[in-house]
């Protein structure tokens, strides 16, 4: 009986819980990777086509290999208008925080990744998913907490520390820079938070995480294709070599392919 509590225990406290912790780090590598590699001129139109490309690959060799349901929703069905919404949500996400980081830094990054949670606690009140019960001491604690989240979020945008990657060109803005970062960035986590509200909704119709990532991938793929070629002309930059562009770009494909599905 011990045992199948502390199991219990393991698999539903212990494993989420690591498992975000994890991805934390990752989503901080990748954002050091991949302003490292703009500062060596890889673009990130560029790098958000070859992300979300390379992860498709690698999670349709993974579905192959795993003999999982591969089965995909009907573009009639509702569902298919759902992954669609949220491949959106999540390429749009994607290229306001790599814009954010080009324009300040990963540290700026990590730090704004804090509104996340709150986001999302706001968000899920205003669709009715979350309860509000003032006397509650839970309730307090997440307004407490969003209030706290909010506000550190501001204090790291308006104050900036010295800057730990530094290009060779000149920035005579910086200061604005920092703050046009900032804003990219808190609008990369809303609509992260907003991501994570829907895909909650589609993994509870089609609990299928494998297929569903991998039909937002190669949607993305398409998506980003279209819009990454037309806003990056220039053929030069798509050839990547191998060094530090190329590791931000396996990277963020360990974390497109893993960390959506946790």
């Amino acid at each position: 009986m011990r045992e199948t509590v502390a199991w219990r225990y393991f698999s539903q406290d212990v494993v989420p819980f690591s498992a975000m912790i994890a991805v934390e780090c990752t989503t901080v590598g990748s954002s050091t990777l991949f302003k490292a590699a703009t500062l060596r001129g890889l673009s990130f139109y560029v790098f958000v086509f070859y992300s979300y490309a390379v992860a498709t690959l690698v999670l349709f060799t993974l579905s192959l290999i795993s003999g999982r349901s591969r089965s995909l929703p009907s573009a009639k069905s509702p569902l298919f208008f759902k992954i669609f919404l949220l491949t959106l949500l999540g390429l749009t996400s994607k290229i306001a925080g790599c814009k954010g980081i080009e324009y300040s830094s990963p540290t700026l990054s990590s730090a704004i990744s804090n509104l996340t949670p709150a986001f999302t606690f706001v968000l899920a009140v205003f669709f009715r998913m979350e309860q509000v019960m003032l006397r509650s001491s839970a309730t307090q604690a997440k307004i407490i907490g969003t209030i706290v989240s909010i506000s550190g979020a501001l204090v790291v945008v308006l104050y900036k520390g010295p800057k730990l990657l530094v290009s060779a060109a000149s920035f005579t803005s910086f200061e604005s820079s920092w703050i046009i970062g900032g804003l990219f960035l808190a609008s990369q986590y809303l609509l992260l938070s907003v991501w994570y509200i829907l895909q909650t909704q589609i993994m509870e119709i089609h609990p299928e995480e494998i297929s569903v990532v991998l039909f937002y991938n190669f949607c993305a793929t398409l998506i980003s294709a279209l819009v990454c070629l037309f806003a990056e002309k220039d053929l030069n930059s798509w050839k990547l070599k191998p060094g530090v562009s190329l590791a931000a770009v396996i990277y963020s494909d360990q974390l497109s392919t893993h960390g959506v599905c946790i």
